[in-house]
């Protein structure tokens, strides 16, 4: 392994630095004439955008500030400003998508808080009949014109409505808190969006401007000349290729035909493998490995989905890494004895551990059977290079995981952020190699791409693992039940490292003695929450998403120098939507963490 691994040079001053508030760029403007002569001079400069890409958040920002200055206003509006640009940004491409194929999605707290007599159901709050305030008026309206629509809290459910393929836009009405969050995904996925932001957060009987709503609802003309370049229909294709029909039409069963016994157990264990290949989870390797193959084509696979036009040996190229994927995943539930994957309990809790072991080795002989499978077709030399690079990808990644095993059983937990850090690169970064390399070789020669493709995987793999470690206490880990996982199973985290190495030796002594007491059997909120605390005084948390900036730096850099522009974006995109932004948790956040640990959030 090429080792370009440093220890971490987080400086001593930098140890109380918090990520800087943005809440005084988040000013909605106070009257309507304020408001609408802002949004009359974005409509001119909109004018002034190309549309054939879109822009990140912080070249949004950029913008926004510009105009803000050019009209005498503060920076306060920053926000407001950008959430606007984006609406005429994306305002053509909304409008020309059929009203059957978007969806409107509004706050909860939009609603009376007092005396609203409507309950909700599994797509929200179910107010057609109510007619009290006005969520009923613009629900009512955009149904009647074909929309989905969706009162619910917060946006994290809207990537997965539209990767599902059954909206193509949203109308969106929110707080500018939840429209900064939504709009880093929205504008990395290319997902065309206008919103409306509410008048305040408070998050109670809220207000906004209502006939700015009932314009974007309605909003209906031809299709616009330029079509910005979207992931959305990769992301989709990516999807379908894991789930029924398209995943049994790529990998027909053979144990499950009509003259089978239902309760045959050769039917039974091949369709918990099929079941479990096609759950959950982002899809992020075959998506990789698609987007590269498409990238490397030319890129009409970010035009339309009419324009995708990938072979089925790529798709399989691209199955068989999610195969090796869930594989993983099913041994390193029954290695670190988890009882949670995906919000429900790990194959092993579900069918016992030997069954769970022989369902994860036929899904490894599955995905070898499926990046074979096309060697005809795509030639020997190029299946035997795919299949070199996944086996190498297997090695590496059961070489990281047994170290970490081996670790965890040592009596001795003294590790060093490096040694830490090697083994991320190890149990992370071949995934990613293996799903680039692949799509890169698919298209054609991989020679001139393959020192890139290590080093731009090594460096996302890092940051992608320590991302994976600072969400181990977050609250809204959506793949986890029980926070501290990590600390409970006693795992060799650079986080673990990082506390260790500048802990007085008092503190590190009790972390030592914490984590001795996590191998015996505690599983208690109040020994989580300790290592939590100690971690926040050791600055680790900050320290961690430090790590991550300098690993995404390195990433982006590695990038910048690849000559396809189409292969260049996509590996931008790469970064930023494997990296999602993490906030650390304080001290403030100690009692969700507990009421976490209890099972009561």
């Amino acid at each position: 392994m090429s080792s370009q691994l440093v220890e971490p040079d987080v400086e001593q001053a930098e140890k109380k630095s918090r990520k800087p508030s943005t809440s005084h760029l988040k000013i909605i403007p106070e009257t309507r004439e304020l408001r609408d002569k802002i949004r009359a001079e974005i409509a001119k400069f909109a004018t002034t955008l190309d549309r054939k890409n879109t822009f990140t958040k912080a070249e949004l920002q950029v913008f926004s500030e510009q105009l803000l200055t050019s009209m005498g206003l503060g920076f306060q509006y920053t926000g407001f400003t950008s959430v606007c640009i984006a609406n005429e940004f994306w305002r053509e491409q909304v409008q020309a998508i059929d009203f059957s194929r978007r969806l409107l999605l509004m706050p909860h707290c939009l609603k009376h808080a007092e005396g609203c007599p409507a309950d909700y159901d599994e797509f929200g709050l179910d107010c057609r009949k109510c007619g009290a305030c006005s969520v009923a008026d613009f629900k009512t309206r955009a149904e009647d014109l074909g929309y989905k629509v969706l009162v619910s809290e917060g946006t994290p459910i809207v990537l997965k409505i539209i990767v599902s393929g059954h909206v193509d836009a949203i109308v969106g009405v929110a707080c500018l808190n939840v429209l900064e969050k939504a709009l880093d995904k929205i504008l990395l996925a290319g997902v065309p969006c206008v919103a409306v932001p509410l008048l305040s957060s408070n998050c109670k009987s809220t207000s906004v401007d209502e006939d700015w709503v009932m314009e974007f609802i309605n909003l209906k003309t031809p299709a616009p000349a330029t079509v910005t370049r979207s992931y959305m229909h990769l992301m989709r294709a990516s999807h379908q290729i894991c789930e029924e029909p398209e995943l049994s039409r790529l990998c027909p069963p053979s144990r499950s035909g009509a003259n089978t016994r239902s309760e045959d157990p050769l039917s039974i264990h091949e369709k918990l493998a099929y079941n479990w290949l096609g759950r959950g989870g982002k899809r992020s390797r075959p998506f990789i490995t698609l987007a590269v193959y498409d990238a490397l084509k030319g890129g009409a696979g970010t035009l339309n989905a009419d324009s995708i036009n990938i072979p089925d040996a790529v798709k399989r190229s691209a199955l068989a890494i999610e195969a090796f994927h869930k594989a993983s995943l099913i041994h390193d539930d029954i290695e670190d004895d988890d009882d949670f994957r995906y919000g429900s309990e790990t194959m092993h809790r579900q069918q016992g551990v030997p069954v769970a072991i022989n369902v994860g080795d036929y899904l490894v002989g599955l995905g070898y059977r499926l990046a074979a499978k096309d060697r005809a077709e795509l030639g020997a030399d190029v299946s035997a290079d795919i299949l070199f690079k996944l086996s190498d990808a297997h090695l590496k990644l059961s070489e990281g995981q047994g170290a970490e095993l081996l670790w965890r059983n040592s009596t001795d937990k003294t590790i060093t952020p490096l040694e830490a850090l090697r083994i991320y690169a190890l149990k992370t970064s071949p995934a990613f190699e293996a799903a680039l390399y692949a799509g890169v070789r698919l298209a054609g020669p991989a020679d001139a791409y393959e020192k890139m493709i290590f080093e731009f995987a090594k460096n996302l793999g890092i940051a992608f693992q320590i991302l994976n470690d600072l969400g181990d206490f977050d609250t809204n880990s959506e793949n986890k039940v029980v926070a501290g996982q990590d600390v409970l199973a006693g795992r060799p985290t650079v986080l673990l490292a990082m506390a260790l190495e500048t802990a007085t030796p008092a503190q590190k002594e009790e972390i030592l003695g914490l984590l001795q007491r996590a191998r015996k059997g505690d599983s208690s909120f109040q020994l989580v929450e300790r290592i939590h605390q100690l971690y926040q005084l050791n600055q680790v948390f900050d320290k961690g998403q430090k790590l991550v900036e300098k690993f995404r730096s390195r990433a982006e850099a590695i990038a910048d120098e690849v000559e396809s522009e189409d292969f260049r974006r996509l590996l931008y995109f790469l970064v930023d939507s494997v990296l999602e932004k993490f906030e650390a948790p304080h001290q403030e956040q100690a009692a969700p963490l507990a009421l976490i640990q209890l099972g009561k959030v």
